[in-house]
């Protein structure tokens, strides 16, 4: 028995918004104070470090579980499968459904068991439920699925990651620019195929990492302070990522016992363009080689930082044929991998 992704689907939000939309906001320094810039070299030196020339935001009627559900949808059929015969809904997200203009997250019910009551399912043993690990919480879920298919608890899972951070962050704050709305959602499933999830790797550094992310105050002083933002400390998360990712990825890979030569793809967390190059530099250093040329697809530049969905997406444009001059074939090797809040870092290494 082999595990696999048997379905995907995905939700790219309609609404574009590119740098130059940010024109007008007015960019602040963390003291209040007005950020010395122009906003035009704020959105140049921004597109250098990220490589984000847009991003996707949901419109003001959607919240997260709906477009987890659409994703899910799509998955679901993808696969071919009947609704009623999924074991486990695992959605993975970090701020619940938060309405246009609220200032709360709504996780009651959880998001999963909205999503089984979109779909309709009726059965009751398909157990819905939500996980919060930061970005990783997609590349987490599948882990989880695939321990309950071994173990014979499930023959089958949805795995979905949504995530609306354009309604958490903070306009006077630069780091605003990176966050993005979207879903992604996955069928793992117990096949007779060969293939599917050969290693994983999981780890959580808090000890002094636990927040570098962390939701704080808006930069303008004027606004109220009991609602709180998306904030992190980019420099000290840059030098975490670079410093533990590689590490996680190769452990994952030596446990898989799949040489690093018949890697084709590495499928990353879409955070910073910069960033995720270095760290995929790094982890072929760790083996004295370099990155073939095309090793690592991205879709950061047209849809941002979307959290917990960038990797599941990522995966159903690669597979749909979406993103240019990448393709995945049968029996291609692909490391999935992902760092963020908590400090947490996973990685799963799949054969297709």
């Amino acid at each position: 028995m082999n595990i696999k992704i048997t379905g995907s689907g995905s939700y790219i939000p309609t609404e574009r918004v590119s740098n130059l939309d940010f024109a007008k906001h007015s960019f602040l320094n963390e003291d209040g104070s007005q950020f010395p810039h122009p906003n035009e070299v704020v959105a140049q030196k921004f597109l250098e470090i990220t490589g984000i020339e847009e991003r996707r935001y949901v419109t003001d009627d959607l919240t997260a579980s709906d477009i987890a559900a659409i994703a899910a949808q799509r998955a679901i059929e993808d696969a071919k499968i009947d609704p009623e015969t999924l074991d486990y809904i695992i959605l993975a997200h970090n701020f619940g459904d938060v309405k246009k203009g609220a200032i709360q997250s709504d996780i009651l019910p959880s998001l999963a068991s909205r999503v089984k009551y979109t779909l309709k399912i009726k059965n009751p043993k398909c157990v819905a439920y939500d996980i919060l690990f930061g970005c990783p919480g997609w590349i987490e879920g599948v882990i989880q699925a695939q321990a309950y298919i071994k173990a014979g608890m499930a023959k089958k899972c949805l795995v979905i990651g949504a995530e609306t951070l354009s309604r958490v962050v903070d306009m006077h704050d630069r780091d605003s620019m990176i966050y993005s709305d979207g879903a992604g959602a996955t069928i793992i499933e117990a096949t007779e195929e060969e293939g599917g999830i050969l290693a994983h790797e999981s780890a959580t550094f808090a000890y002094d990492e636990a927040y570098y992310l962390f939701f704080g105050n808006s930069f303008n002083k004027d606004h109220d302070p009991d609602v709180r933002y998306i904030k992190m400390y980019g420099r000290k998360i840059y030098e975490f990522a670079l410093s533990n990712v590689p590490k996680a990825m190769a452990a994952c890979l030596d446990n898989s016992g799949i040489a690093i030569d018949k890697v084709k793809k590495v499928l990353i967390h879409q955070a910073n363009e910069k960033m995720d190059e270095a760290i995929i530099q790094r982890f072929f250093r760790l083996y004295k080689q370099t990155p073939p040329e095309g090793v690592m697809p991205m879709s950061i530049h047209k849809l941002g930082n979307s959290s917990v969905a960038t990797v599941p997406t990522l995966y159903d444009l690669l597979i749909k044929g979406k993103i240019e001059n990448q393709k995945l074939n049968k029996g291609d090797v692909i490391i999935f991998a992902s760092v963020g809040a908590g400090m947490n870092i996973n990685a799963f290494v799949y054969q297709m």
